[in-house]
């Protein structure tokens, strides 16, 4: 992923609320008990689990079996958590282990074939799963990132990813820097974005 060509990859509602906490901040703020912290990581993320209950065919009941487990292991591994910027990553690896769990709660034997089907077959259905999948977890990482962004680089991003689009003019007369400045500026923090752990995560899968 170029880092000219990155810009693209950016959800407009990423950069709708710049003053939203950065996941660092929630994971420390939940740690002292902030339930409003709390209730904010469980929004932020839930899509991406349930996306991931899709991608194993799950049923409701079974996918809220899976997210309310996801959660309660979170609330234990919350004191250990090092990396807060990894979080997607790893609320991603439990919701799978999850999944495979109920499976074979539900299933048995046929559990390991299914697992199987869910992950390997390309018919259409999958097809659409994964691409929700996959949406869900780009759009937690690169939230992630942008919110690790310095306040001038959210600026320049979300003037950048405008709809309509902003002439180079407009975007320097509203942040005060010269107009040949904004494309190294694009640059660099595009790469900081792209050398986010979460970010590489997803480029290094």
């Amino acid at each position: 992923m170029p880092a000219e060509t990155a810009c693209t990859l950016i959800p407009q509602q990423l950069t709708d609320s710049p003053a939203d906490p950065t996941v660092s901040e929630l994971v420390a703020r939940a740690k002292d008990g902030d339930k409003q912290a709390w209730d904010a990581l469980v929004e932020r993320y839930a899509p991406l689990i349930w996306s991931i209950c899709r991608r194993h065919r799950l049923g409701r009941a079974d996918a809220d079996d899976v997210g309310q487990s996801v959660w309660l292991r979170l609330v234990d591994q919350l004191d250990r958590v090092r990396d807060p910027a990894a979080l997607p990553g790893w609320l991603a690896t439990t919701a799978r282990r999850e999944c495979l769990r109920v499976l074979c709660a539900t299933q048995g034997p046929r559990a390991t074939m299914y697992a199987l089907d869910v992950e390997s077959l390309p018919d259409e259905r999958a097809g659409r799963a994964d691409q929700g999948l996959l949406a869900a977890e780009r759009h937690a990482a690169l939230r992630e990132a942008f919110d690790q962004l310095p306040p001038n680089g959210k600026q320049l991003i979300s003037l950048l990813i405008a709809d309509p689009p902003l002439p180079y003019a407009d975007i320097s007369a509203r942040l005060g820097i010269p107009v040949g400045s904004i494309g190294p500026n694009r640059s660099r923090y595009l790469d900081k974005m792209r050398r986010h752990p979460a970010v590489a995560a997803l480029i290094n899968a």
